[in-house]
């Protein structure tokens, strides 16, 4: 099955925005922050494979899978170069993209990415993974989002409505276990990126964390490498796209000027 995706503009006029949600999102995560960006900068926000569009899709797993699926689908649209977004597990999918697609990956903006350090809030995250009613899933999010965040009523129902189609709630068990692994010691950690490969790496790199971020601790950007811009938002927690929408927006639209301007040159 093919990944699905909802596409706005020219992708083969204009390199394209590729969006990549987190853990247990979709698409339509994104919405308000593309409602923030140029509407002349085309965009492609991905179903992830193992959520929403992409239940079925091949690549269900941890990031390296995604990935290669994220690649395969931008090569059956006929997208040569092209900029890229992630948020925590569409984070690390993002960095794997510029890593192996070098060539191709203009600039990579990653929103408290997965994979910059072991640590990982496991219980929070597996709550939320098996939360399959509203007031389960607000109990969740409230706990992901920055000290007293709102959380959007209508982010819940979308999430509840792909949560409830048939193999949901199996294929977010599935990849959870990917990306967390059990350490000899009992803890639950995440797996990690190759920071020394990511240093090496021309293209222009933004990391964004929130200093409230109880999933992804804010403290592993201490290890970036320093070809990795870093952005702070004090009060925002783990749901960056959701929490500051139009700051994130700001920032992408940054990034792809910039990505722009090289490409250009």
């Amino acid at each position: 099955m093919a990944l699905n995706a909802i596409v706005a503009g020219d992708i083969r006029k204009t390199p394209p925005l590729v969006l990549l949600h987190g853990f247990g999102g979709g698409a339509f995560t994104w919405k308000k922050v593309v409602a923030g960006l140029d509407a002349a900068q085309p965009v492609i926000a991905y179903d992830m494979p193992g959520h929403a569009g992409s239940l079925h899709a091949d690549g269900i797993g941890g990031a390296g899978k995604m990935a290669k699926a994220i690649r395969n689908d931008l090569d059956l649209r006929g997208v040569t170069t092209f900029h890229v977004a992630g948020h925590s597990l569409g984070g690390a999918t993002a960095a794997l993209l510029a890593l192996r697609e070098q060539k191709r990956v203009l600039s990579a903006t990653l929103l408290a990415p997965g994979g910059f350090g072991p640590a990982i809030n496991h219980r929070l995250l597996s709550h939320y993974a098996q939360a399959e009613t509203h007031l389960d899933l607000i109990w969740a999010l409230e706990g992901m989002a920055g000290f007293n965040a709102a959380i959007d009523d209508d982010l819940v129902d979308d999430m509840l409505a792909v949560r409830h189609l048939p193999g949901a709630r199996e294929a977010l068990e599935r990849i959870f276990e990917t990306i967390t692994y059990v350490a000899p010691n009992g803890e639950r950690l995440q797996g990690e990126l190759p920071l020394e490969a990511l240093a090496a790496l021309t293209m222009p790199i933004r990391v964004v964390w929130g200093g409230e971020d109880c999933i992804l601790p804010c403290w592993q950007a201490e290890r970036l490498p320093g070809n990795i811009a870093l952005t702070r938002i004090a009060t925002a927690g783990h749901m960056l796209v959701e929490e500051y929408p139009a700051r994130i927006a700001e920032l992408l639209g940054e990034a792809t000027a910039i990505g722009r301007d090289n490409h250009a040159g």
